[in-house]
């Protein structure tokens, strides 16, 4: 295969809010450096000919991505230009020496076919050393010694390497030509003098991907930090055990089995008496606390396993490498010491290096060094150059730091260390620690232990009047000293008991599993949650700050309008029909000379960083969407024949890259005649305004313009603003005409003298025409934007284009409305904050606008109390992306800056999933409160049955056994927060406004449904309990004949029958608890949650079982079908009486609902003021912080 040229490696885009287009397809490409040769920039390939620098041949690059807005940088880190002392000084050994506690990295087991160990090759960073770098021969000593190839990369077919470079080897050989220079074509490869890869095969196919670079695995690791180690079922079952009221049960199950197996083995009965069996209660115990260990362990497992599954999926992403010559995308996981990776703005750099070469490479490695000014990369050979010659100052660096950021600039660099010996490695497994609990856990914790203290309290009163009773009947007591501690146990059994069920540990289990579910089925609707947090936040969003570009739109931009000079106007809009200056865009090109033809197919092709290539095998410019529906206009009306053929002519002298201040991107080219010609694109607006001249004659074979006078400006200026009106961003083309270059008198570049300073040239330019295109508005926008605002959620949009056109697409789409306010983002920053108070609730779009606009807006926002979401895909977007409270990116055209900024990743970069991603996070909040009301009603219920039945019996027993109330608190605690907490959001969950932060965990709607549904329970259990002998005429005279006949009594099926309808309300009462407001269709959507129905067939199943066969254990006996019938038809009367409490006005509930709250909130505040508080804090610390805490400690 021919060599071809290199891409191109400047990303350029017209609009800092574009998106970016997804990965491409494996394409050959290569890397030179470029030097001056007669006033131009004349790269060559490593055969040694002459190539153009933006040739690019049939594949391409991966992607182009957003350039930073320069307003938001401090310019490079300022630092003193001197002489780096020390360098010589400092011997290899010194340089290269093991810091303490790192010898590890530097002993290598087995035989080492590289120059270089881990360990020192670590020793170029923290902090960065040019005397290691000097010490290890440069970036040529660490090709020859890691084996690679700093144009070609690493070889596809290697698999193991024979024999071993010496360190001396690989830093005493003499020094190799310059990249992209003669000599390098002269010199083999680093691969062809020192590797040889066994294959195991043919050399026509890379090695299986699993068996690739097994040498550098075993010596530097690959790209991957060790898994966290994920708990075993058995470790989160011990932990589960912890909990002091399982403990509590268990010593009391210990001695209730103890004393049973005693009565049963150890007491002789009377011949002919039935067999004791106490001994099943204390197993019942035991049995019920499995279950509940078990239940919950298990939910735990499931839970860690769907996140870690998720992390997964978060954490691997693709990067675009040079492997055998040729441009590659690989897994980030699968980045090896030696690769040599692309480097491209807004980038995160996966793995630490050496800079190869490039262009104006800049980096912001505050997160790895706390150095906040960006820095300015220098290329390695560069480097090593300057260190030879003496002339070395602290100002240059070479390193590449992994988890920093490329801001400006491309190029390429050598990957020195990866993994765990990367920086950015090192710091992540340092600062592993716990995900922390979310809010809305947080908050339930806290209820939680509210609500624990109350039962708690019931617990201990109960105890005290049960232990006084006792003591009370003890001296008539005739039972044996086993009988009577056994009557003692019990006491105590059903006072620990009660704790249990008082204690609501399934509150912090529901917002567990409402959030696996939701996080799960929201990646399935194009969601990928990266923040647990951001899930139930979004369902109390307040507003949105929108993008434009590939949010709302398509992102698929076309040519559809323009005007070349101020004659030949063309477009392809039905609505121009009737205008006589304006025709179809074939027709008016056909009267273009073929000199105009050959400018403004320059203009396109030249001053552009897109490039031909494929995206899911099918042919696609690959770059920014202005440039791509450039390139397609320049191949479908200009008669473009490649893009590659077209750059492969042109000698480029001076690349100006797109700046997001002013708003265009240029090229300085020299033509065959010896002229040098600037081309400039960008915002028509802006490059108007530089205009002196246009193009007066199109026909003409040669040069032809003329002064634009006043007219022509306005007739420009109306024909932007008629473009603007239709939703079409507007291109300017420009060009200007130099006899040398730089111009004489023309500032020059301070780091090149050969370089002109473009902001001191670009005045008095031709105008070559001006072109409007086209990004229509993504399906179901404008749906998804109404449905926002019938959810009570402000939608602004905030974009960088201008008034007009950002007017346009708002109110295409139902943004911007008759009342709302359109500002431009310089008018919007210097407003005070009174005056931005006053304007923010009318806000709908703020164009024109800059990051630090975005920014700003965030910011205000939220000190005003709003929960706010912002969408962004750019490098530029991270600083609002995290300051808001939802930040969205977008998966395919986000940088890796502003997906790691975010919250949440929109797999499609579509508007309507953030919708979805409302609609969940309303649903999780939802479930949770679903559950509380649930819980909340058993709980109270629960607790005054037990208390009042277990103080007015005779025995002191409960009604409600200990095992029994335990098969209630399963079924309270996790079942029900299975089935409640699966529920679908459905659309009519967006026809409510958000719910403020400030309110309350549990509205007055659910006080109102949770004390309703508990006084109905407790009337219902204490008529059956009190008066269900009398009501259903069942008589106590045979009791004594019954029992010693071992049957069953009255009273025995009566507390069954309390037992089974008390559970059968609570499996009917969650059916009422499907829905938070006062609709009566309870059943709205039941049979799409299949979770909800199993769980409930289950808990059916389980309690049928239980009565059937449950006996001694339960402490229950058969019932038959009539006592059956009443249970649960007295149950379901939960449903209507459910209908009936939603048909009490809220009004009549508010009104008498303060009066309880001022009688019932002084003891419980006092209660709570006696109970010792747990720390959230400490709860939920990492390992480094609790570390530092016991430090602090004496």
């Amino acid at each position: 295969m021919p060599l071809q040229a290199p891409p191109i490696f400047v990303t350029t885009s017209i609009d800092e809010n574009e998106a970016q287009p997804g990965p491409v397809s494996p394409i050959s490409s290569s890397t030179t450096r470029y030097r001056r040769d007669s006033d131009a920039v004349t790269p060559r390939t490593p055969t040694g000919d002459q190539i153009t620098f933006l040739g690019v041949d049939g594949g391409a690059r991966s992607r182009s991505s957003s350039l930073g807005d320069s307003s938001m940088l401090s310019g490079d880190t300022a630092l003193p230009d001197l002489p780096y002392n020390g360098i010589d000084t400092i011997s290899v050994a010194e340089a290269l020496n093991p810091d303490p506690g790192t010898e590890a990295d530097f002993r290598v087991q087995g035989i080492n076919p590289f120059a270089f160990t881990a360990g020192q090759l670590n020793k170029f960073l923290n902090p960065k050393s040019l005397a290691a770098y000097k010490a290890v021969g440069g970036v040529r000593g660490l090709e020859r010694g890691l084996r690679s190839d700093l144009v070609a990369g690493l070889s596809v077919d290697e698999v193991t390497l024979e024999g071993a470079v010496s360190f001396d080897e690989a830093t005493r050989l003499k020094k190799r030509g310059t990249l992209g220079s003669e000599s390098t074509a002269t010199t083999g490869s680093a691969a062809d003098d020192y590797t040889a890869a066994k294959t195991g095969g043919t050399t026509r196919n890379s090695a299986p991907v699993e068996r690739q670079f097994e040498d550098r695995r075993r010596i530097f690791k690959d790209n991957t930090l060790p898994a966290k180690g994920a708990k075993s079922i058995w470790k989160l079952m011990w932990e589960q055990y912890q909990d002091k009221i399982l403990i509590l049960l268990t010593v009391a199950a210990v001695i209730s089995l103890a004393l049973g197996l005693y009565e049963t083995l150890g007491v002789e009965h009377p011949p002919g008496s039935p067999p004791s069996v106490d001994w099943v209660e204390g197993v019942a115990i035991v049995v019920a606390i499995v279950i509940v260990v078990s239940v919950g362990s298990l939910n735990d497992f499931q839970k860690e396993r769907q996140f870690v599954k998720l992390n997964t999926k978060k954490e691997d992403r693709v990067v675009k490498a040079i492997r055998s010559g040729k441009s590659v995308q690989i897994s980030v996981h699968n980045i090896m010491v030696g690769d040599v990776l692309h480097l491209e703005p807004g980038d995160m750099i996966p793995a630490d290096g050496i800079f190869i070469t490039g262009h104006n490479l800049k980096c912001d490695e505050s997160s790895a060094t706390g150095e906040s000014d960006q820095m300015k990369k220098t290329p390695g050979e560069e480097v090593m150059r300057q260190i030879e010659a003496g002339t070395a100052s602290s100002k240059l660096d070479p390193f590449i730091l992994s988890g920093s950021k490329v801001l400006e600039g491309v190029g390429t660099y050598l990957v020195t260390s990866v993994g765990v010996n990367s920086s950015f490695g090192k710091i992540m497994m340092a600062l592993r620690h716990e995900a922390e609990a979310t809010p809305l856990q947080v908050k339930l914790t806290g209820l939680a232990d509210t609500i624990a203290y109350l039962g708690g309290g019931a617990a201990c009163l109960l105890f005290f009047v049960l232990f006084m009773k006792f003591l009370a009947h003890l001296p008539n007591n005739n039972g044996t000293a086993a009988e009577k501690g056994s009557e003692f146990l019990d006491i105590l059994i059903v006072a620990i008991t009660l704790i249990v069920v008082a204690v609501p540990e399934g509150l912090p289990l529901a917002v567990t599993l409402a959030l696996a579910f939701a996080t799960t089925r929201m990646l399935k609707e194009n969601n990928l949650v990266r923040v647990l947090r951001a899930c139930e936040t979004m369902g109390n969003a307040t507003t949105i700050c929108s993008d434009k570009t590939g949010t709302l739109t398509q992102n698929k931009m076309t040519v559809v309008a323009g005007t070349i000079g101020l004659d030949s106007g063309f477009s392809a809009q039905t609505e121009d029909a009737k205008d006589e200056k304006v025709s179809s865009i074939p027709r008016v090109v056909s009267t273009f000379s073929k000199w105009t033809k050959d400018l403004l197919l320059q203009s396109i092709v030249i001053n552009s960083t897109a490039f031909e290539g494929e995206e899911d095998g099918i042919f696609a410019f690959i770059g920014s969407k202005t440039e791509t529906a450039l390139l397609t206009f320049a191949r479908d009306f200009l008669g473009m024949q490649g893009v590659a053929q077209e750059r492969a002519n042109a000698q480029i002298v001076q690349l100006i890259p797109f700046d997001s201040a002013r708003k265009c991107m240029g090229v300085v080219v020299r033509l065959p005649d010896g002229v040098y010609r600037l081309y400039v694109k960008g915002a028509s607006e802006i490059l108007l305004g530089k205009a002196t001249r246009y193009i007066s004659n199109v026909g003409n074979e040669g040069p032809s313009d003329r002064e634009l006078t006043y007219e022509g400006v306005k007739f420009l200026t109306d024909t932007i603003n008629l473009y603007a009106e239709r939703s079409l961003r507007t291109i300017g083309i420009l060009y200007k005409d130099y006899s040398q270059w730089p111009p004489i008198g023309a500032k020059v570049m301070e780091d090149d003298a050969s370089m002109a300073s473009f902001d001191d040239v670009f005045s008095e330019m031709i105008l070559v025409g001006i072109v409007g295109i086209q990004d229509p508005l993504r399906p179901g926008v404008s749906e998804a934007v109404k449905q926002c605002q019938g959810a009570g959620v402000t939608v602004r949009m905030v974009t960088g284009d201008n008034v007009v056109t950002a007017q346009a697409i708002a109110v295409e789409c139902g943004i911007f409305t008759e009342g709302g306010v359109i500002m431009e983002g310089p008018s919007f920053r210097k407003l005070t904050e009174a005056e931005m108070d006053n304007v923010l609730p009318k806000l709908r779009v703020l164009a024109r606008s800059s990051p630090e606009d975005k920014r700003i807006l965030v910011r205000r926002l939220k000190e005003l109390g709003e929960t706010v979401a912002v969408t962004g895909d750019g490098t530029n977007d991270g600083p609002a992306l995290k300051m808001a409270d939802i930040g969205f990116s977008m998966g395919i055209a986000g940088t890796e800056v502003a997906k790691e900024a975010s919250s949440i990743i929109l797999m499609d970069d579509n508007f309507s999933s953030i919708v979805k991603a409302m609609m969940w996070g309303r649903a999780v909040n939802d479930a949770v409160r679903k559950f509380l009301q649930f819980q909340l009603t058993v709980n109270i219920t629960a607790v005054l049955l037990t208390f009042v039945s277990a103080a007015s019996s005779v025995d002191g027993s409960s009604v409600l056994t200990a095992v029994q109330l335990l098969w209630v608190n399963l079924i309270m605690d996790t079942f029900a927060a299975l089935a409640l907490a699966t529920d679908a959001p459905t659309p009519q969950i967006l026809n409510r406004k958000p719910t403020p932060k400030s309110a309350s965990l549990i509205s007055l709607n659910m006080w109102k449904m949770i004390i309703g549904q508990a006084i109905f329970q407790l009337l219902i259990t204490y008529t059956l309990y009190f008066g269900g002998m009398t009501i259903l005429g069942y008589s106590t005279e045979n009791d004594a004949a019954l029992k010693a006949a071992g049957k069953a009594t009255p009273r025995d099926e009566l507390n069954t029958m309390v037992f089974n309808t008390f559970v059968w309300m609570q499996i009917f009462n969650e059916f009422n608890n499907r829905r938070l407001d006062n609709k009566f269709n309870i059943f709205e959507n039941v049979h799409k949650n299949y979770f909800f129905i199993a769980i409930n067939a289950i808990m059916v199943g389980g309690q049928v079982l239980i009565i059937f066969v449950g006996g001694k254990a339960f402490s229950i006996v058969p019932i038959d079908g009539v006592q059956w019938a009443i249970c649960v038809v007295v149950a379901s009367f939960a449903l209507p009486w459910a209908i009936i409490i939603r048909c009490v006005p809220d009004e009549f509930v508010h009104k008498h609902w303060h009066n309880l709250v001022r009688v019932f909130s002084p003891p419980v505040r006092a209660l709570a003021k006696l109970t010792p508080k747990r720390s959230e804090k400490a709860d939920y610390q990492s390992d480094e912080e609790k570390g530092k805490a016991n430090e602090v400690k004496p």
